[in-house]
């Protein structure tokens, strides 16, 4: 049996899977990590998943959440929301030192877990999926710093700057196209890994969903001024249903468990640190209900260790 974890985008709203696991983390024997052949993690599922990689706790992950967060999203809501007219919202600098504190200087190779972080090539509007070298192809990711990897993939239009690489690549969130990326995980389990359908298991965690606000019985002012604060949550669901059923296609419906609870509108936003203790007991909840069932499926026993094709101490050239 081949076991997937997928990590939605979501801003602070991260808060949510992280606490799902960690509470999880509380039920078993050792890291949840441990228990995934591949974790693949979008914007703040991204950093969630290289954490995991890399030997953080749920729980660890957690508080790096609950400290880091109000700095990260930090300032007055009048000033960024003018702001944010012509700059983006945030400066990246807080959320880069947060990452340079957990993370430091090591990189995505030193992972020991199979990794697929997701980013958006601004250049040329082509998906760039960060890759740990769990193929022969995979011959550059593993070398770079896990900061940059996670700035890439964390770096929303309109809350934080393009984030360019180090040789010039104009890098924006992995949420312009993959969202929820558990449809490019199964993708990946199959047509890069090998990996049968019938032997996976998927978990993918949302960071909560939210009624659409379109109203499709509308039949007049349907111009610019309805749609322009609208199209983000329709693109968005629909990029999220369309991802779920290509996984639940290619890996069987009952094989893949979604688990992101529907809650009022506006309920949550993608930079509220205010509500970050509601987001870990909404966490920690779904967490009681869903462990009986997950544990059985997903927690019983550990995944097999990951082998990488190239090792950072001894790279390697494909043949």
């Amino acid at each position: 049996m081949k076991k997937i974890l997928s990590i939605d985008g979501g801003g602070i709203k991260g808060v949510f899977p992280a606490s799902f696991l960690a509470a999880i983390d509380d039920v078993t024997d050792g890291s949840v990590a441990d228990y995934f052949d591949l974790i693949v993690g979008t914007s703040t599922g991204g950093i969630i998943a290289i954490g995991l990689g890399l030997g953080l706790s749920a729980n660890e992950i957690l508080r790096f959440y609950e400290v880091r967060g109000p700095e990260v999203f930090a300032g007055n809501r009048l000033w960024r929301g003018l702001r944010r007219l012509g700059y983006p919202k945030y400066d990246r600098a807080p959320l880069e030192n947060a990452l340079q504190e957990v993370f430091g200087d090591r990189r995505l190779g030193e992972s020991s877990k199979r990794l697929v972080i997701p980013s958006l090539n601004l250049e040329t509007g082509e998906v760039h999926v960060y890759k740990t070298a769990h193929h022969e192809r995979f011959v550059m990711d593993y070398k770079l710093p896990a900061v940059q990897v996670a700035l890439a993939t964390a770096a929303a239009p309109t809350y934080f700057p393009t984030y360019r690489s180090a040789v010039g690549l104009p890098l924006v969130d992995g949420g312009m196209w993959a969202n929820n990326p558990v449809g490019p995980a199964v993708v990946e389990a199959i047509g890069v890994l090998g990996w049968g359908d019938e032997e996976l298991r998927v978990l993918s965690l949302g960071c909560t969903n939210e009624p659409l606000r379109a109203k499709p019985n509308h039949r007049r002012f349907l111009g610019l001024n309805y749609w322009l604060l609208k199209l983000v949550s329709v693109f968005m669901a629909g990029q999220s249903s369309a991802s779920l059923g290509t996984a639940q296609l290619l890996a069987g419906h009952e094989n893949v468990v979604r688990i992101s609870p529907l809650l009022p509108a506006r309920r949550f936003r993608l930079d509220s640190v205010a509500d970050i203790e509601a987001l870990r007991g909404l966490g920690a909840a779904e967490a009681r209900k869903a462990a009986p069932g997950l544990i059985e499926r997903f927690f019983k026993d550990r995944a097999e260790g990951f082998v990488p094709c190239y090792h950072l101490s001894a790279p390697q050239r494909p043949k």
